[in-house]
């Protein structure tokens, strides 16, 4: 069997893997994993071909990206065959999106990663902060550090999908080359496509993360802090059931419907032990190579039980970013 193959990032000239590593998980933002298991995993992906990992300092405040880090500085791979992105602008301590805050922010970022630069740098989840500050000081900032050669490319993330609209409309074209979205390409969720033509339009790559909802298709339970009304975690607990009673793992299933979307550049999976690496690379590698077809039957079952709460999503953020 072949290994993953690469997709263009947008007009960032970078090439990824159709699955990317989530490092969420590394600052046990899922529970608690052990540095040596983060780590071994990490080098596990990068092993099985996986060429894109992503972290933020927000995730167990500073703890993901230090783990991160530690792996990085053992990397079974060289530095110039993987991609790393973190993000600035939300911090355990809140969110401050100001020039000098953000330009701070990246400078940590690489101590904490042993990096020289980050292939790219995300506003995290701009919702929460004022969307006119992201266009007119945070972006103008990172273009500055982008000069200095700390990061080689700026993106945007967030939940509410209209964010990215707003501020690629105001910012120069290709000041912000690429977007992450969560939760909007998934099999309860397919908000996201309707997105597509506008960024290819504007040269955005898109990359994708929660192809399970954040948990809501795990098959493992999802965190109590969960954001989503109580009518779209019943049906993901009854789509969960039925494909239990087929003897189907939910999981695979929702991660492999997510990888068919050829559009979307990767999709970013939280991973925090290395038997789950080697399962999602290998369905990754199936929905690529077109060796394991979805069944088509029990993707009907499922969409039929998830119609109702079809693209039900929940606040994020300031209200007027909604």
């Amino acid at each position: 069997m072949a290994g993953l193959g690469l997709r263009e990032l947008g007009t960032t000239g970078l090439r990824v893997t159709s699955i990317g590593f989530g490092g969420s998980p590394l600052g046990n933002v899922f529970g608690a994993v052990k540095e040596e298991d983060a780590i071994a995993s990490v080098h596990e992906a990068a092993r099985l071909g996986i060429n894109y990992f992503d972290v933020s300092p927000y995730y167990g405040d500073t703890l993901a990206e230090t783990v991160l880090g530690k792996a990085l500085k053992t990397m079974p791979i060289p530095r110039e065959s993987y991609v790393v992105s973190t993000k600035c602008g939300r911090y355990g301590s809140g969110f401050d999106f100001s020039a000098g805050r953000v330009t701070r922010s990246v400078d940590e970022s690489l101590a904490r990663l042993n990096l020289q630069y980050v292939d790219i740098i995300l506003c995290h989840d701009i919702e929460f902060g004022s969307l006119d500050q992201i266009v007119n000081e945070t972006i103008p900032a990172l273009q500055k550090l982008k000069e200095s050669g700390k990061i080689r490319h700026i993106g945007i993330s967030g939940l509410p999908l209209n964010i990215f609209k707003y501020v690629l409309d105001r910012v120069p074209k290709g000041s912000v080359e690429v977007i992450l979205s969560y939760c909007h390409y998934s099999l309860n969720d397919t908000s996201l496509l309707e997105l597509v033509p506008y960024l290819k339009d504007k040269g955005v790559g898109i990359i994708s993360a929660s192809p399970l909802s954040m948990g809501l298709l795990s098959g493992l339970g999802y965190p109590d802090w969960h954001p989503a009304p109580p009518e779209l975690k019943a049906a993901c607990a009854q789509v969960t059931e039925v494909c239990k009673a087929q003897g189907k793992s939910i999981a695979k299933f929702a991660l492999q419907y997510a990888l068919r979307e050829r559009r979307i550049a990767t999709t970013l999976v939280g991973m925090s032990s290395v038997d789950l690496v080697r399962e999602n690379v290998k369905t990754a590698i199936e929905v690529e190579q077109s060796i394991a077809s979805i069944d088509e039957e029990l993707l009907q079952q499922l969409e039929q039980i998830l119609q109702p709460v079809k693209n039900m999503t929940w606040p994020s953020g300031r209200e007027e970013n909604n």
